[in-house]
């Protein structure tokens, strides 16, 4: 008996039991749907993780650290560690700090054409000539001419090129903060950064030497931090984005100025010429992964892009393991309705079977029929649950996307229809496997007994 005869025959049969095949398609669909939706987050996720890294991190860029526990590695960040006299904290981290050794040694690497350290600037307080008599506190970092934001208002230089020394971007976000709706009368105005340098600590000796010198006034004087103001002119407003993680950082200043007021900050105390991190720019065609090996041999630690890709989408792999394992548990206490049903079946239709075989059918035909019937119950389920997922999340993307606030234009759950179709494709196979042995009961009924059967 051909194949497709077998196929149209068990298509027949499962339409005289609607109703049961229905409950068994929908226990099956039941898993197909929630495998259909994690399937679609992690997609979803990953692209817009991708999205996010191509928009702002150079390919080419290496982050650079002595300290590996910044990239997830050895250690837990803040646990017990070897103590290392070129150490700094930050964020309440003690953490191993690259020295000005360590980036000569970095730049003079003949793959490495420049390395820019992660200047810390620290402002006790930010003034807003639009907001006077109002203090506030910000982030303050150099700005990245590999990555280039949206503006809200005013105009940035091209991609590769420095602001100048006395200009600043304000994120858009701050803006907000401040009840200021038009962003365009912000640029121009001036913004200042209020620094506070801490003293320098005096040993015993200089302290006794400095007191008989000058009294207490002298002491008092050596101990008082030393402040100073430095003010700048608004270029642009950075837009929030979603994908864009410099455009709502904080505070934008020159690299020039960014090194110029952490020297000052740092200058005599036991932070001068430290580093938490620092970037190094590959030269093109060169692969960052093989610049990251030879620095590794010198004990400097480092990230590619691909890298820090990776270690997200292992995140995201992880949660999306564990949802599929739900969708899985669903899926296999679907199978036991499958063996159920096609048992049932096999009972009810033993007489039809017998006559079957006695007209000739063979009993691999017959057993190829009540698999073909499982095959369909896998196929009904899987595309009703998929066909239900995929109608839930084309609705919902648009309501997901404004409150997890990931961008307009960007969807967390994407369905990917061949991935859908294998999913089916499997659902089937699997459904097969599932009434193996009710077929192969059917295929070894005596056809003479099977005809007595009432």
């Amino acid at each position: 008996m051909r194949r497709r005869d077998i196929a149209i025959r068990a298509s027949k049969s499962l339409r005289q039991a609607k109703m049961r095949t229905l409950l068994t398609s929908l226990a099956i669909a039941v898993g197909a749907f929630t495998l259909t939706l994690a399937l679609a987050v992690g997609e979803g996720s990953r692209q817009y993780i991708d999205k996010i890294i191509n928009s702002n991190v150079d390919s080419q860029m290496l982050m650079v650290a002595k300290d590996k526990s910044l990239f997830g590695e050895g250690a837990a960040m803040g646990s017990f560690r070897e103590y290392s006299e070129n150490q700094t904290a930050y964020g309440g981290m003690t953490l191993k700090s690259l020295t000005a050794a360590d980036i000569k040694k970095v730049e003079q690497h003949k793959d490495i054409v420049k390395v820019t350290p992660q200047y810390l600037v620290s402002a006790q307080y930010v003034e807003f000539e639009k907001k006077p008599n109002k203090k506030y506190t910000s982030d303050i970092t150099l700005y990245d001419t590999s990555v280039l934001p949206d503006v809200a208002a005013g105009s940035l230089p091209e991609r590769g090129t420095q602001i100048t020394d006395d200009e600043v971007i304000v994120p858009e976000a701050y803006l907000k903060s401040m009840n200021i709706d038009d962003a365009k009368s912000v640029v121009g105005s001036s913004v200042t950064l209020h620094l506070m340098k801490a003293p320098r600590e005096l040993s015993d000796a200089e302290m006794q030497k400095l007191f008989a010198e000058k009294g207490q006034a002298g002491v008092e004087a050596a101990m008082k931090p030393e402040t100073r103001d430095v003010s700048y002119t608004v270029r642009a407003v950075s837009k929030d984005s979603a994908t864009s993680m410099s455009a709502s950082q904080g505070l934008f200043i020159s690299e020039n100025q960014a090194r110029e007021l952490s020297e000052w900050l740092t200058s005599g105390t036991d932070q001068e010429g430290k580093f938490i991190s620092a970037v190094a720019k590959v030269a093109e065609g060169v692969d960052p992964a093989s610049v990251k090996e030879a620095l590794a041999k010198e004990d400097i630690h480092s990230m590619t892009a691909q890298d820090l890709q990776e270690f997200i989408f292992r995140i995201v792999n992880v949660i999306q393991s564990i949802v599929i394992g739900f969708s899985v548990l669903a899926l296999i206490a679907s199978l036991f309705g499958i063996i159920n049903t096609m048992y049932i079946s096999v009972l009810e239709r033993t007489r039809q079977i017998g006559l079957m075989k006695a007209l000739g059918m063979s009993g691999r035909d017959v057993a190829k029929l009540f698999r073909y019937e499982a095959a369909w119950i896998g196929a009904l389920g899987g595309a009703i649950g998929a066909g239900l997922a995929t109608v839930v999340g084309v609705i919902a993307n648009p309501y997901i996307t404004e409150v997890t606030k990931i961008g307009e234009g960007n969807s967390l759950l994407i369905f990917q229809p061949h991935i859908i179709a294998a999913m089916i494709v499997g659902l089937m196979i699997v459904a097969v496997v599932a009434g193996y042995f009710p077929a192969r009961k059917a295929a070894k009924l005596d056809p003479i007994e099977a005809l007595r059967t009432e």
